[in-house]
């Protein structure tokens, strides 16, 4: 099978020090963070959330596409509420996440249309298809 491949972009980002304290700068320098265990205050952020964030901004852009095929105007008010767990699970560590998709005013069964073709055309959602527990809910 002649599969073609068109790279978009590359992400480079250089780090050292782990969660603890670490730090975190990208080639570009428009991401430039400290890392801190999930739960304290140590003013910088963690793997987990950045997912989240990550994830979260690429499932609304599917959203968008999906809903321009779909030739749907999306409401005023969409938004997307993700939350990433971190997990001990017979000793190694598990992800599982929710994304709650809010689409104010559009009827229940197009706004989980638009979601379910999101998660067929979300590089995140793919990538993470069978490999975590993920829930999805809508609020219409």
């Amino acid at each position: 099978m002649n599969q073609q491949v068109k790279l978009i972009y590359t992400a480079k980002v250089h780090t050292n020090g782990g969660r603890e304290g670490g730090h975190s700068r990208s080639s570009d320098g428009n991401l430039d963070i400290r890392s801190t265990l999930p739960g304290t205050h140590g003013g910088g952020t963690n793997p987990e959330q950045l997912f989240a964030a990550g994830w979260s901004t690429c499932f609304e852009s599917a959203i968008g596409i999906a809903a321009r095929r779909a030739k749907v105007t999306l409401p005023e008010g969409f938004a997307i509420d993700a939350e990433v767990d971190l997990s001990l699970v017979n000793g190694f560590y598990t992800l599982s996440a929710r994304l709650h998709v809010i689409l104010p005013g559009l009827p229940r069964n197009i706004a989980q249309a638009l979601v379910d073709e999101a998660h067929t055309l979300c590089p995140y959602s793919r990538a993470t298809h069978g490999n975590i527990d993920v829930q999805t809910t809508v609020a219409v």
